[in-house]
């Protein structure tokens, strides 16, 4: 027998309201108490007990959209790597692209995944299979049977489908999957040769300019194109701020439509981009300042009920060039917690138990993981817990990362909040 207990913590639970000082007793990798009274929880000699006092103890941290690079030939990420940076971030589970390469478009590539994460036994990795073969937005990948091998949900991530024939196609096929799609939202013919975005800054610095109105487009045509067909349609990394809105008039409607938020879309804007600051250029690219309010609004509203890194690790080669000709992206597992907290809860825009709840409950909802159990504390259910030390001032520091790619614009921010440790199917994967 292997047991786990997490003493005196503050211990939120989103999925069932939960907030209160007590205990998590973890037995065999499974929670077999929670008790509201620190003290009560008994365990045995052989129990690790793990004092959580001034903590936070929730549920594992979940985050649907990293980009862990495998199969590649590049090695800007692994497997191993990316887990065990999410890990160091604070994430139980991880849900990883499929643009690699190749593409995971098949329910072998699905297994190679599952078979890699359980080698590397760090978080959890699950597989957004690619919706369309090799991504390339002509036909259809075979969606069932990579749902049946493990596929969680379906994306063509990092390319955006611009044929609404197959589009439709791709929506009917995942809902009789029972999955939902993550649509990466870029009307490509908008978009070529952009690299920022749109705008006057991005005229005076010679770049092309990639408009808001690219990322609206392709949600509002998704929107209607799903009107019959009901799939679960869920919105990646939200840059702009009129894209808030139309997810907010789906809502309003009825239609299953969620979206997710991205840390650097909440804290950064275009003029980071201003001295060809190759750390600055992200897909979808950082807007205005009012762009990043209107965002910031849709969450505390409830619209955006998400937060993911879009976690994209890079050589730093593929930085350091010209501004037009470096990669997309920037690494965001291991940093990404404290910039929530700066962005939303220092600026007062929401409290730590709707943050807790949109990187654990809400992400667990929206890929199904909750019918694993996963993003909640429940007796009976797994062992996947992350305790948090909300009041830790620390240094971002990319060379201490766990993860193959150190590209940020964050280094070097001090930033408060930080996981102290994580428990994953009641083994203890990280504590400092």
């Amino acid at each position: 027998m292997s047991a786990v207990l997490i003493k005196g913590g503050r211990v939120i639970d989103p999925a069932s309201g939960l907030d209160a000082t007590g205990d998590v007793l973890i037995v065999d990798g499974v929670i077999r108490q929670i008790e509201k009274k620190s003290g009560k929880a008994h365990p045995d000699s052989k129990t690790t007990v793990l004092d959580a006092e001034g903590c936070i103890v929730c549920p594992g941290l979940i985050d649907i959209h990293v980009h862990l690079r495998e199969p590649s030939t590049k090695h800007a990420e692994t497997i191993a790597s990316g887990a065990e940076a999410a890990i160091n971030g604070g994430f139980s589970t991880v849900c990883c692209m499929p643009n690699t390469t190749p593409a995971l478009d098949s329910e072998i590539l699905v297994e190679y995944i599952a078979m890699r994460a359980l080698r590397a036994n760090m978080a959890r990795v699950f597989t957004v299979g690619a919706a369309t073969a090799e991504r390339k937005g002509q036909s259809l990948a075979p969606i069932l049977a990579m749902a049946k091998a493990g596929a969680v949900a379906f994306s063509d991530d990092g390319d955006g489908i611009a044929d609404a024939g197959v589009m439709s196609a791709v929506l009917r096929t995942v809902k009789a999957a029972g999955k939902v799609f993550m649509q990466h939202c870029q009307e490509p013919t908008l978009t070529r040769g952009g690299v920022m975005n749109g705008g006057t800054l991005a005229t005076k610095m010679g770049l092309g300019g990639w408009p808001a109105v690219a990322e609206e487009v392709m949600i509002e045509r998704d929107v209607r194109l799903n009107r019959d067909i009901g799939c679960r349609y869920h919105v990646q990394h939200v840059s702009a701020g009129g894209s808030v809105e139309i997810v907010r008039r789906a809502q309003a409607d009825g239609e299953p439509v969620t979206a997710e938020a991205a840390p650097h879309h909440l804290l950064l804007t275009e003029d980071l981009c201003e001295g060809y600051n190759t750390q600055a250029k992200v897909n979808p690219p950082l807007r205005r300042k009012s762009d990043v309010d209107r965002l910031k609004s849709g969450i505390a509203e409830g619209v955006i009920t998400v937060l993911a890194t879009d976690h994209a690790p890079h050589p730093l080669e593929s930085k350091q060039t010209d501004f037009a000709s470096a990669a997309f992206g920037m690494a965001g597992l291991e940093c990404a917690l404290p910039l929530y907290v700066r962005a939303l809860v220092e600026d007062g825009v929401i409290e730590w138990p709707r943050l807790i709840a949109l990187m654990t409950h809400e992400p667990a909802r929206v890929a199904g993981l909750e019918e694993m159990g996963l993003g909640r504390l429940a007796v009976d259910g797994p062992g996947d817990v992350t305790v948090i030390d909300p009041e830790e001032e620390w240094v971002i520091e990319p060379e201490k990362f766990k993860s193959a790619g150190r590209n940020t614009p964050f280094a070097g921010w001090k930033v408060k909040g930080r996981a102290k440790g994580v428990v994953v199917g009641g083994a203890v994967k990280m504590w400092r």
